[in-house]
């Protein structure tokens, strides 16, 4: 397998450098203190076509692939982690669901103004009782006529007062049916479905994420993404993706700390040399690396078979279980190697620190993700 750069990546990794620099790294640490959505950069995202990497031009997105998408991502965490996650979740869930399971009118009507971040994009599965559970959902939706009556609550969902749409996940029909659950889309506005709570979280603080209640929030039929009772299997597909786009963010923010400990290790003076001539902090420096190149090609191979339309459920779930893992290694390293400076605000790697469990969690924890592994293997 071949995953060196192309043009297009290395012409995509400078221009979101170059972006993060100017755009994000003079701000992130106001933003992450306040925990502010900064809605402009997102914009300005957007017009850099990134808000719409994998949404095809005739949409008004970039028409790109999946590398073109982990790059970016990459490049994004390297500097902060919450705009690589807010990035991502518009891209992979709101975004990707409507462009994979969406007719041709919904297409039409909500792919170029989620491409161009005129509008954000939220996507609520989780529920404050499921987590993990998700066919133990709560939310529920009955027909009435043309309409579906929604009424319940999603918690944990990244963009969750500030996104402009939804693809909301309901049963409509039996607990625990696989296919008794059905998506919707849900504008910001419709009556019946308003914010809740913001949470207060230890890490990727300036990615907003917060309820979404409903209360007998009224939704025609056209606003059905595929058929009813297909939500769930959408769900898991549109999560095998979006486990790529967990994989991408944990690398940037590995390759953050190891780039922020490199420069730091060369500098820092001790006992009359850089610290990094020293063994204990070499040996760290090169086992950051090691682990970060693995990461990238198991996240490589599972953006290839994505692009080839092939099945990814395990390699994206390989990529995602290691890549969120070496996350909090290097960035736990990271602080090691900065000593007490590294527990400081002072400097990035205690950010990197904080934002880097979250991979842990978000999209599939690493414990259902070695259960997805576990799953394929046993099945032949």
């Amino acid at each position: 397998m071949e995953f060196s750069p192309t043009e297009n990546q290395e012409l995509i990794a400078q221009t979101v450098r170059d972006f993060a620099q100017r755009s994000i790294r003079p701000q992130f640490m106001e933003w992450d203190e306040a925990q502010i959505f900064p809605v402009d950069v997102f914009k300005q995202l957007g017009e850099l076509g990134l808000m719409g990497v994998l949404v095809p031009e005739q949409y008004g997105g970039a028409g790109l692939g999946y590398f073109e998408y982990v790059t970016a991502i990459q490049e994004l965490a390297r500097v902060c982690g919450s705009v690589g996650l807010s990035m991502a979740a518009h891209n992979s869930l709101c975004t990707g669901h409507i462009l994979m399971f969406g007719n041709e009118d919904q297409k039409k009507r909500y792919l170029p103004k989620l491409a161009s971040a005129e509008w954000i994009g939220a996507w609520g599965l989780t529920e404050a009782n499921t987590g993990s559970d998700a066919m133990r959902m709560r939310c529920v939706a009955r027909q009435d006529g043309d309409h579906w009556i929604l009424n319940g609550a999603k918690n944990w969902i990244t963009h969750g007062i500030s996104g402009d749409v939804a693809v909301v996940l309901a049963r409509t029909g039996e607990l625990l049916d696989s296919h008794g659950i059905t998506a919707f889309i849900v504008e910001r506005g419709t009556p019946g479905f308003k914010a809740g709570k913001k949470e207060n979280k230890l890490g990727m603080r300036a990615s907003e994420t917060a309820e979404m209640i409903f209360e007998d929030c009224r939704i025609h039929k056209d606003q059905i993404l595929g058929k009813v009772g297909d939500g769930f299997v959408q769900a898991m597909k549109i999560l095998d993706g979006g486990r790529i786009s967990i994989a991408a963010l944990s690398l940037g923010i590995a390759k953050g700390a190891l780039d922020a400990s490199l420069k730091y290790a060369q500098e820092r003076q001790q006992f009359g040399q850089p610290i990094s001539n020293f063994q204990a902090i070499s040996f760290k420096l090169a086992d950051m690396a090691t682990q970060i190149e693995a990461a990238e090609l198991l996240t490589m191979q599972a953006a290839d078979l994505k692009n080839r339309g092939q099945k990814v459920t395990r390699q994206s779930a390989f990529a995602k279980y290691y890549a969120s893992e070496v996350a909090v290694r290097c960035s736990t390293e990271a602080v090691q190697i900065f000593g007490g400076y590294g527990y400081t605000k002072d400097f990035p790697v205690e950010k990197f620190y904080r934002d880097s469990k979250l991979c842990t969690i978000g999209e599939g924890t690493s414990e259902i993700q070695k259960m997805v592994i576990a799953r394929d293997l046993l099945k032949g």
